[in-house]
């Protein structure tokens, strides 16, 4: 039968039953522990993270989980949760300044910003980099307030997870992100009359293209997709602006 916790043994809150030499294992094992996450997280990459960095992301893991079990379990000695304390605060600064101070650590760390959409159409590598679907990033440039591929000239996902925008001067004839496809977007394109100024564009991706390629059932050159739809203006172009553009190239 197990011992009754005795309230406020100060032996057994600081140092437990472990022999002293149980702290320089602790030490290795929150090193070894701590950076063998970094490293799955550096694997899951910015989508996993949201808005943190990794390494800060890593510090609220750590902290929580060595922070909790102190609290709550008796077994547990003061003094093991604050070494772990003390080591993951320690190792996460050394990984801040090394991040401050070199690039190469911030690209290793953290990752690099990655180009999801360039001159109207939706980047395949770009999904293969973070495990992205295409509807998961029309869905993020939707949140970013983009209505059209059109508007855009490059967007990035950042290494934290965020979205750079950075839209087309003048804008063109895209592919519309407004929801729900089915009830608001132009149905796939069956024949040239449906494509604008001889032009069509993958109703998966984006890319435009001449609509011969809907007559001749033609694949999608980026993505593989035989889906394609007339191209739309982005919201609030006006009419002198339309009639002045060249077909898309």
């Amino acid at each position: 039968m197990d011992q009754p916790v005795i309230p406020f043994d100060l032996a057994r809150m600081f140092i437990g039953e472990q022999p002293p030499l149980f702290y320089a294992e602790i030490l290795f094992r929150t090193v070894l522990i701590y950076l063998y996450t970094l490293v799955m997280l550096r694997w899951i990459g910015g989508r996993g993270v949201a808005q943190l960095s990794l390494v800060e992301f890593l510090l609220v893991i750590a902290l929580g989980s060595a922070v909790g079990d102190a609290m709550f379990y008796p077994e547990v000695p003061l003094l093991a949760a604050m070494a772990v304390i003390t080591t993951v605060v320690f190792v996460n600064k050394v990984l801040d300044r090394l991040i401050v101070r070199f690039d190469r650590a911030k690209r290793t760390l953290d990752g690099r910003p990655i180009a999801l959409v360039r001159d109207g159409h939706i980047l395949l590598d770009a999904m293969s980099h973070r495990d992205l679907g295409i509807a998961e990033i029309k869905s993020m440039l939707r949140l970013a307030g983009v209505e059209n591929l059109g508007e855009l000239r490059v967007a990035y996902l950042e290494a934290g997870g965020g979205l750079s925008v950075f839209r087309a001067h003048p804008p063109r004839p895209g592919l519309s992100l407004v929801p729900p496809q089915h009830l608001l977007n132009p149905a796939p394109a069956k024949d040239k009359p449906l494509a604008m100024d001889g032009q069509t564009c993958c109703g998966i991706c984006g890319v435009s293209t001449g609509a011969q390629i809907i007559a001749t059932r033609g694949r999608c050159g980026n993505c593989d997709g035989q889906t394609w739809q007339a191209p739309e203006w982005p919201p609030g172009i006006d009419d002198e602006l339309k009639g002045s553009s060249k077909p898309m190239e």
